[in-house]
């Protein structure tokens, strides 16, 4: 089972409580998009084998969205944190290293 930790309410919880929303870190693309960047937004994600960046919303808790660095395969959580950063905080890009040296933010495809 995944527990994650809401970064805003302090609670460690299991999936059970959250809610999954896809892919962190993306560009959203909508109304007056052209077709090409809006079918990429909605179809063209990245599903890879280790390390991956995701957004949770904390529905049974607080109910604020935040982002998780996982391992998908092993489930190991290497951090959450808040949902309105642009990138993940230095200390879990520092915890994916340790894991994972060759590990490199934006190269996850």
């Amino acid at each position: 089972m995944l527990l994650l930790t809401c970064p805003y309410c302090g609670a460690a919880v299991d999936e059970t409580e959250l809610a999954p929303g896809g892919e962190a870190h993306l560009t959203r693309r909508g109304p007056g998009s052209d077709d090409a960047a809006f079918e990429a937004y909605l179809f063209h994600r990245q599903n890879p084998k280790g390390v991956h960046f995701e957004r949770w919303r904390h529905a049974r808790g607080c109910g604020k969205w935040f982002h998780a660095a996982r391992d998908t395969v092993t489930l190991e959580v290497f951090g959450t944190y808040p949902a309105q950063v642009s990138a993940p905080p230095r200390d879990i890009l520092d915890a994916i290293a340790v894991r994972y040296p060759d590990f490199v933010w934006g190269a996850e495809a």
